[in-house]
């Protein structure tokens, strides 16, 4: 099937790949990250994708390494403590849960400047139809630098705390509903070395109590777990730290990656290995947007969740490819649980396929008014 999708008789040998692989650099990384900017805004349009709002999640990830690996170096490595690591950073869209920006990094903590660099990077990947931008990043990313960025672009923040002490007044903390254990509370605040005051909003969780008896604390903010953030949204501050932990997504997605390809370093040159960080989530991203195709109208991004589940429901099925007529044909079992999702998908790609303009227009995007050009017959 792929032979036929490629229209080639016969694939290279994986040598043939990986020395292609080992000819690139820093340059071609950087192009794939705008090859995928352009493949997001047709995919868009002709997925009907219309999100005039949006969420970038930030963060980072170490990945353990052994022997010689060019950038590796010791760092925070909860999994492998001690051991080398390179920490690469990853940007992506919580609403569609695809990959928008990031790049393989050695294996230290990413600079405020570095941060800054990031985040100022998006503007041209971005699809047209989005109007607003929030990020949201831990506190790895928390500095002066990353917050002129968001301004600089007109991007909204919710950033973690790290290495700072805003004062809040302590009557002014308040509980939502009956819960009394957890209280929320705000201030204005300039931390030294930043140009202007910050809003801060602050969320606190009283400990419990020891089982021991024992020396009480001396302080009342001992008794209680803070969670504090810096933002420029004006809503209330519980609002405010709730859309903040939709950012747990982000974990999950990494995670997925990872199981990818993206775990895997497959030189020891640095800039062979960015190259392949790109093309791992070029893959990833291919993968989420074959997803949506396959997806009913009707219960879209309720099918499958994860690029892992897909990939078992529409590609690992037992089917056969045969040729008749001058024609390709797909046969599979009539009582396959998801033939609904394959027909869907492969009447949706062949529109694609015969219909090239429709990456160019949403329009075309539109199956009550425009046939699909060839039926794929499916039978059992």
């Amino acid at each position: 099937m792929v032979l036929g999708v490629m229209g080639v008789e016969k694939l290279p040998a994986v040598s043939t790949f990986w020395r292609y692989i080992r000819s690139l650099g820093i340059n071609q990384a950087g192009v794939l990250i705008k090859i995928m900017a352009v493949l997001r805004e047709r995919a868009w349009k002709s997925l009907g994708i219309t999100h005039t709002q949006v969420h970038i999640d930030i963060d980072t990830t170490v990945e353990t390494v052994y022997g010689e690996i060019e950038g590796a170096k010791r760092g925070h490595n909860p999994h492998a403590r001690g051991k080398k690591g390179l920490r690469p950073v990853l940007a992506f869209i919580a609403e569609t849960r695809e990959y928008l920006s990031g790049k393989l990094r050695r294996g230290e903590t990413i600079s405020g400047e570095e941060t800054k660099k990031f985040i100022r990077s998006f503007k041209n990947l971005i699809p047209g139809s989005v109007k607003k931008v929030t990020i949201r990043a831990d506190g790895e990313f928390f500095s002066w630098d990353a917050v002129s960025a968001c301004r600089e672009r007109g991007y909204h923040y919710i950033i973690a705390l790290r290495r700072c002490n805003p004062v809040f007044d302590h009557a002014t903390w308040y509980q939502v509903g009956k819960d009394e254990e957890i209280q929320y509370n705000q201030c204005l605040y300039q931390p030294h070395g930043w140009e202007i005051p910050c809003r801060f909003v602050s969320m606190r969780i009283r400990k419990e109590p020891e089982e021991t008896k024992g020396q009480q604390s001396l302080f009342e903010e001992d008794n209680y777990t803070y969670r504090t953030f810096v933002t420029d949204l004006t809503r209330k501050a519980h609002k405010v730290i709730e859309e903040y932990d939709d950012r747990a997504g982000a974990e999950p997605l990494i995670a997925e990656v990872k199981r990818e390809g993206l775990a895997a370093i497959p030189s020891k040159r640095f800039q062979s290995n960015m190259v392949y960080f790109q093309i791992v989530m070029l893959a990833y991203n291919l993968w989420r947007y074959l997803k949506r195709y396959a997806e009913p109208a009707e219960h879209p991004d309720k099918i499958v969740a994860t690029v892992h589940v897909s990939r078992l429901k529409l590609l690992f099925i037992a089917a056969k490819i045969v040729t008749h007529s001058n024609r390709v044909w797909v046969k599979y079992s009539r009582h396959l649980r998801v033939r609904k999702i394959l027909d869907t998908l492969y009447q949706r790609i062949d529109l694609v396929r015969k219909n090239p303009s429709v990456w160019a227009s949403p329009f075309a995007w539109n199956n009550q008014c425009h046939s699909t050009m060839q039926n794929i017959f499916c039978t059992g």
